[in-house]
């Protein structure tokens, strides 16, 4: 049966790449904070660089998908999550057996270690029942074949042999009457004197009594004289100790390489679930969307900021949900509004979208539909850099001429309120020759601005952020489907050289 990873079928994509940097456009969308939330309680498995790497094909996306479907049933992630407990206990008996100081003791920790992996084998594949995702049943299918073999049941049968005759040393150490010294020998015969002095201070007990039985204190290493006492019954058993080296040296590899790579890319999914639980909890949906290298024709229901929405259910706050869609030739969002009306949280949330379901996830929203890119690229405003000796504007220019290069038909480009610090004449200007590339290439995109003029454009669809209507202070965080009319960037400019209502009444006041 051949059969390697979990999350990547029949590929090599993704393998053991542990130096994969993180996206530029991570840091805009917030999905930086939302790995960081998946994979914070699983550091010890280090699955960010999983998190890092996108998927390219339909067929891989959807290969995710059944695995993920698969561990929602509840026995199925309590075999997985038992079996991992029992990995975690096996790295911590390796992880004292390369501290201890001891030779022996070492030794047995390794052995103790083997003894857990080989459990943890079996009860895996007796726990764990054949599904209907490609990837589970590889698996299984693997981990039957592998118990089967010749290299397991070696090792088992060994383990078990070697176990069983240090169980059977039996020795006596008879300390001196000055408790300087001590003699290690041989165990033959002496009586166990425990039974007649429990009967002898039978009679006397008079109900039940506190204990003062001193419980040592378990240390993964050994103190001289335990050393010391282990050293000397080595030398009694010299062939039991004898078969212990050579079974450290024989299975020092014994862990099977696809098994210890499912243990730790099976978290993938469950980070991912755990994650999920308390924001479904709050009454937020999550679905597995429809994936399309082609279609370029985009929904989403009920879709949400992903990092936002992990914040405010912490806090207990609402989370506004939004829907979007593209049909037909439409390709570009043009996004306007008023300030602080959930333009830039729309913007991340197409973006969190289109990158989670490349990953094989599901997503925030009760239905999606989305495009499978080759790139994202992102342009948010920044802070000044010192180093940096261009202008504002130019910086800008670069930054876009820098995109719009590496761009294709296949890419996602998400755009922040560019130009924001220019005259709006050169704003209109530029944003309408960067619409008309963007058109050409005929990539998915959305576009915040102020600017109504952009929205007019072809290919584009105008959407707006929405405020109480009678009250245009309240924000209502909706984005709809509408004309730009012409308000936002007047309410911005008002406020920006303080010219609103509201302050040109505080300042004609007597």
């Amino acid at each position: 049966m051949i059969f390697r990873s979990i999350l990547f079928e029949g590929s090599d994509e993704g393998f053991g790449d542990e130096t994969v940097a993180m996206p530029e456009f991570f840091v805009d969308l917030n999905l930086d904070q939302i790995v960081d939330a998946i994979t914070s309680s699983k550091k010890d498995y280090n699955l960010q660089p999983f998190f890092l790497v996108s998927l390219k094909s339909v067929e891989a996306v959807e290969y995710r998908h059944e695995i993920m479907r698969e561990l929602e049933e509840a026995a199925t992630r309590d075999a997985i999550r038992s079996f991992a407990q029992k990995m975690r206990t096996m790295r911590e008996y390796l992880r004292l057996a390369a501290k201890a100081g001891h030779k022996q003791n070492s030794q047995g920790w390794f052995l103790s270690a083997v003894e857990v992996y080989c459990g943890a084998v079996g009860d895996l594949l007796r726990d764990l029942r054949p599904g209907k995702s490609r990837g589970l049943s590889g698996f299984i299918e693997y981990l039957r074949e592998y118990q089967a073999s010749e290299k397991f049941l070696s090792l088992l049968a060994e383990t078990r042999s070697v176990r069983d005759s240090l169980s059977s040393i039996e020795y006596c150490v008879l300390i001196g009457r000055d408790h300087n010294r001590f003699v290690v020998r041989g165990y033959d015969g002496e009586d166990d004197y425990t039974p007649d002095v429990e009967r002898t201070f039978e009679k006397f007990a008079r109900g039940v009594a506190r204990n003062y039985i001193v419980k040592f204190t378990e240390w993964p290493d050994m103190n001289h004289i335990e050393a010391a006492i282990v050293d000397l019954v080595a030398r009694l058993y010299p062939e039991t100790f004898q078969s212990l080296d050579d079974y450290c040296a024989k299975h020092a590899d014994y862990l099977d390489k696809v098994i210890s790579r499912f243990d730790r890319e099976v978290q993938f999914y469950i980070a991912y679930q755990e994650f999920m639980e308390p924001l479904k909890w709050a009454g937020l949906h999550f679905c597995y969307p429809r994936v399309s290298n082609e279609s370029k024709e985009v929904e989403s229901r009920e879709g949400f900021d992903l990092a936002l929405a992990n914040k405010l259910t912490r806090e207990g706050s609402t989370v506004v949900c939004n829907d979007f869609f593209l049909n037909g030739k439409e390709r570009i969002f043009v996004v306007n509004g008023p300030n602080q009306g959930g333009k830039t949280t729309f913007a991340r949330a197409f973006g969190q979208l289109h990158y989670l379901a490349s990953l094989g996830c599901p997503v925030p929203g009760t239905d999606a539909q989305l495009f499978l890119f080759d790139k994202i690229f992102t342009h948010f405003e920044r802070e000044e850099d010192i180093n940096n000796l261009r202008s504002k504007l130019e910086d800008d220019v670069f930054r876009i001429h820098s995109i719009l290069n590496e761009g294709t038909p296949k890419s996602i480009i998400i755009i922040n309120e560019l130009f924001s610090s220019s005259a709006v004449q050169d704003a209109v200007f530029l944003g309408k020759a960067i619409l008309e590339q963007i058109i050409a290439l005929d990539a998915l995109c959305v576009y915040v601005t102020f600017l109504d003029e952009l929205s007019l454009l072809e290919k584009t669809v105008s959407v707006l952020s929405t405020v109480v209507p009678g009250n245009p202070e309240l924000r209502t965080y909706k984005i709809v489907r509408r004309p730009a009319d012409g308000l936002a960037y007047a309410t911005a400019i008002a406020n920006k050289y303080q010219l609103s209502y509201e302050r040109m009444v505080e300042r004609i006041r007597p």
